[in-house]
């Protein structure tokens, strides 16, 4: 099969989705209102509440949803063959994806710009708030103390990253101050900001850094993690417009052109796909496709930590209410395209099938790896550009990503020890310097609790899957209640809501006879943690559902 046209039949797929049915969810079901005076204009504070333009919140929502996820889940799902992993990005982007990103931003917006967590306890109950509040502090936990470990070690094996990696702070930092203070208008601000990082990308291979492999009694790859912390912490507590805005910005606008660059290489080399469509040759130890395909790609067609993007910071920054579908909709297929150029780079990025078969000799193996050594094929062979720059940029791109979901994802860790301080009434958790505190070191003991060199956030990440399809379905549940009790039709909420509970507590069951059969017991332990939390989603589902429809239509429960 031509890589170009699963290409062209992806890329004009999601386009539908976004002018038709993005347009259905916005006018017929949410009902955005232009005239609705947002949380960031009824108490813009300069500092977490900030009326933002909608290009530059579409490219804080998007890079901060986006990381390494809807690169390293496609790449690594391809395993089970292109098809079903083609097919679940695409249908997950336009009818799940878009949908729970618009309906979080909308449902958090129309209450006042408070987390989906906070949000459940109002909307659904105080038993549905506090298990929400536990899977998201676990979510949170994962994505932060992993994506260090994943940016440490692209740092560690591709040292021509790390000036490019770093030195994109410090243009953002610039461009937040042009942007904000409306030095120069925002087309310029946008050039001089992509100039300048792809510059730092061609100088990132004349000059590598290479962290040594021991610092004193720390591994090279744990003082990468250690910096990375200490930064996002710092972040964390900028305001907005200062750093994450104008970061997200930028990276948001390198990875269109990095995704222009990847597609247009394939356009002008149009190699054929050469792993299956569908694998039966699958190495030993792969788990069956169903249910698992639906939680390894999980950003890229849906993804419970959007949730908390979209209500955590989005929704505080939205200029107008009718910018929802641009930036909530439009940034989940912004990601689809990630995902999808990150499944032709791991299936069209290699000579032969036996090329490929070597990179996917066991399950987990492929992600980053398969996607920058993939794409650097295709560009290289494509445009001419030479391989070692092409993975730089590539690396670059996967690394910025994995950055910006860290500086959002320890900000709303932050939020959470925020909430909890406001529940329970301890006014010294409500203080943002404590609560950021609090947030990196509850990452640092799972980062280095299993050893030295950081990555102690990997021995959980296998229920990262699940714990973010379960997230995912708690937020619809949110939306979909919202919608019953405003006399709005539900269904396309309430299918990808009951879908996701059931394909996330099939997987926990898969994932609970290997873990029992390789003998981890921490993971099964957690595991059964985290289905007894499926099950009571589950039950909350049904019971919230079923008082709300006898509400509607005035009857006693």
């Amino acid at each position: 099969m031509s890589a170009v046209i699963v290409l062209v039949l992806g890329l004009a797929a999601m386009a539908l989705g976004y002018f038709i049915y993005s347009k259905f969810i916005a006018e017929k079901v949410l009902k955005l209102s232009r005239d609705f005076v947002t949380p960031a204009h009824e108490f813009e504070d300069g500092v977490d509440f900030v009326p933002t333009n909608r290009y530059v919140l579409w490219g804080h929502h998007f890079t901060s949803v986006a990381g390494a996820a809807p690169i390293v889940g496609p790449a690594i799902a391809v395993i089970w063959g292109w098809v079903p992993a083609f097919l679940w990005v695409i249908f997950g982007t336009i009818f799940f994806a878009g949908v729970h990103d618009a309906g979080a931003i909308w449902a958090s917006v129309r209450n006042k710009a408070k987390s989906v967590g906070a949000l459940t306890g109002e909307v659904v109950g105080t038993r549905a708030r506090s298990i929400f509040m536990i899977v998201i502090f676990l979510l949170l936990l994962m994505v932060n103390a992993v994506f260090a470990v994943v940016i440490a070690g692209l740092m560690m094996k591709f040292p021509s990253a790390v000036i490019p990696v770093w030195g994109a702070i410090l243009v953002a930092l610039v461009i937040g101050q042009l942007i904000y203070r409306r030095i120069i208008g925002l087309g310029l601000v946008s050039v001089i900001g992509v100039v300048a990082l792809y510059a730092l990308i061609g100088i990132g291979p004349a000059v590598p850094i290479q962290m040594p492999t021991e610092v004193g009694v720390l591994s090279g790859q744990a003082v990468w993690i250690l910096l990375l912390f200490g930064y996002a912490a710092i972040a964390s507590l900028l305001p907005v417009w200062m750093l994450l805005q104008p970061r997200d910005y930028i990276n948001g606008l390198q990875l269109f052109i990095g995704l222009i660059i990847l597609y247009g290489a394939l356009a002008l080399l149009n190699p054929d796909i050469v792993a299956p469509g569908f694998n039966s040759d699958v190495p030993e130890g792969t788990p069956s496709l169903f249910p698992l395909l639906f939680v390894t790609i999980a950003c890229g067609a849906i993804s419970g930590f959007h949730g908390l993007v979209s209500s955590g910071t989005t929704s505080k920054q939205l200029d107008r209410e009718t910018d929802v579908r641009f930036v909530g909709y439009f940034g989940a297929v912004g990601e689809g395209m990630l995902a999808l150029g990150s499944i032709l780079a791991a299936t069209a990025g290699f000579a032969t099938l036996g090329d490929w078969q070597a990179m996917y000799d066991a399950f987990g193996k492929g992600g980053v790896n398969a996607f920058v050594e993939g794409g650097a094929f295709i560009i290289h062979n494509g445009i001419g550009l030479p391989q070692a720059t092409a993975a730089t940029l590539l690396t670059v791109m996967a690394a910025l990503f994995a950055g910006t979901t860290m500086d959002t994802g320890l900000r709303l860790q932050r939020y959470i020890f925020q909430e909890w301080g406001e529940i329970y009434d301890q006014p010294w958790m409500k203080k943002p310097a404590v609560a950021t505190l609090l947030a990196v070191l509850s990452c640092l003991v799972l980062a280095f609790g299993a050893g030295a060199d950081g990555s102690g956030g990997l021995i959980i990440w296998p229920l990262f899957g699940t714990t973010n399809q379960l997230l995912a379905g708690l937020t619809l549940l949110v939306v979909t209640v919202m919608l019953m009790r405003n006399h709005r039709p539900v269904y396309c909420t309430l299918i990808p809501l009951v879908f996701l509970l059931i394909v996330t507590v099939l997987a926990l069951l898969a994932q609970l006879k290997s873990f029992f059969v390789a003998g981890n017991y921490f993971l099964l332990a957690l595991d059964i943690v985290v289905l007894i939390a499926s099950v009571l989603v589950a039950m909350e589902c049904a019971s919230a559902l079923k008082r709300l429809r006898h509400e509607v239509r005035g009857e006693a429960p």
